[in-house]
């Protein structure tokens, strides 16, 4: 039998969730056999390659592994290992501060009804433009950190603040510099179509051309998914598809933010163009379901936002379930409508507001959320090649997640199998 070595073996985990008995991506209906439970489980990686050398019981990895000169071995008894999170929706490049909007929502202002107040999108916008790249980077800095601390180790974010050719391309360009400098793994959307800029609200046409014809072909280099507020007051149906195609025709991969406020028909969109996901789905219908299942969309559901716009209508996740459509979780942090940093307090409001299981929430979380990305042959589980992207946490036990929302109980996070936060 072949030696194995690595630097860093954590053994002992009272459960080592590995995902890794999974043969259908993304997954439907996770159920427990789906989490690849290993108990007294251990996991070997090589932080020279940043991946995963070898996972099981810990006598065995013991037996299989060598520990390199200098290496580490940890101990995780009475803790659980799992995947790093994975956040498919995000907004982390933004100037500006909507901290008074809480106030205006506790009168009962609407999210629309804010917007036509000055605030709002409109308004980050506006803060955006007139912030130097310096200040922006140095928040989004602070916000990754936060994220990371929290357990995330690969994400989406978006520009969509800017709303011009300069400012889309400085939100990018700001995200390409985060991308390589921090240790998350961060993946660009391009989202030119958050909103129709104020200087354009009475040429909308012109707004779409200035988008499709200079900033697409502008931003091609810098992003890898082209996303659309698809919403009325945003784009419509129509102006979705149009800028959806024309980002495929630069080589984006389409996304959609679709039926968050209302039911326009986004969901089926999201299946036409082949989108890799559609994001948020409050008020998708059951044809969107039917739809999005058929073309394997994933359904990137975001229930922090839900939550803090105190919206009654969650998304019918278990009926999306039912109908076969593969269900991711993401935060949606953003400048105004969502500020939790904290893929456990998601799965805590997913549990608890959306009825998913604690597996599915864990699953919705990692594997199906890579997926949401198209990465999910090199992260969201333990296997061995995989990237040694994953977190110790304080409870024994995976089903205890949920049960303590609003606090953190990562201890651990290791990226490209070296201990980044301890």
């Amino acid at each position: 039998m072949t030696q194995l070595f690595a630097d860093l073996i954590i053994e002992h985990a009272s459960q080592l969730l590995t995902l890794k008995t999974l043969k259908d991506k993304p997954v439907l209906v996770p159920v427990i056999n789906d989490l690849g439970i290993i108990e007294d489980g251990s996991i070997a990686v090589d932080s020279e390659t940043g991946r995963i050398v070898a996972t099981g019981k810990t006598e065995e990895v013991l037996s299989l592994v060598t520990l390199k000169e200098g290496g580490k071995r940890l101990s995780a008894r009475g803790k659980i290992v799992l995947p790093g999170f994975v956040d498919p929706h995000t907004h982390v490049v933004f100037g500006g501060s909507r901290i008074e909007e809480i106030n205006m929502r506790l009168q009962g202002k609407t999210y629309q009804e804010i917007q036509q107040a000055g605030g709002g999108i409109h308004f980050t916008v506006s803060a955006t433009r007139r912030a130097a790249k310096s200040d922006l980077l140095e928040k989004a800095e602070h916000i990754l950190h936060a994220m990371l601390r929290h357990g995330t180790t690969t994400l989406e974010t978006k520009s969509g603040y800017g709303l011009n050719t300069e400012n889309e391309l400085k939100s990018l360009e700001i995200i390409r510099e985060l991308a390589i400098n921090h240790v998350i793994d961060i993946v660009p959307t391009f989202l030119g179509a958050h909103l129709v800029p104020e200087e354009y609200l009475y040429d909308r046409k012109g707004y779409i051309k200035l988008l499709i014809e200079e900033m697409l072909p502008a931003i091609m280099d810098l992003a890898e998914f082209c996303d659309v507020f698809c919403e009325d007051k945003a784009f419509s149906i129509e102006e979705a598809r149009e800028i959806l195609l024309a980002g495929k025709a630069c080589g984006l991969l389409p996304k959609i933010h679709a039926e968050q406020l209302s039911y326009l028909g986004g969901a089926e969109l999201a299946a036409e163009v082949n989108a890799i996901s559609a994001d948020h789905l409050e008020y998708i219908s059951l044809e969107g379901m039917k739809r999005m299942a058929e073309e394997k969309v994933v359904a990137v559901i975001l229930p922090g936002a839900t939550f803090f716009l105190n919206m009654e209508r969650y998304p019918p996740v278990r009926d999306m379930i039912e109908k076969g459509v593969p269900v991711a979780l993401a935060t949606d942090y953003n400048a105004g409508s969502c500020w939790t940093y904290s893929m456990q307090m998601v799965m805590s409001l997913a549990c608890i507001k959306l009825k998913m299981t604690p597996e599915e929430a864990i699953v919705a979380s990692t594997i199906n959320s890579a997926c949401a990305l198209k990465r999910e042959n090199f992260i969201g589980s333990l296997e061995t090649g995989k990237k040694a992207d994953l977190l110790i946490c304080d409870i024994s036990d995976y089903t205890h997640m949920p049960f303590y929302f609003g606090t953190n109980q990562v201890l651990t996070v290791i990226k490209n199998g070296k201990i980044v936060f301890l």
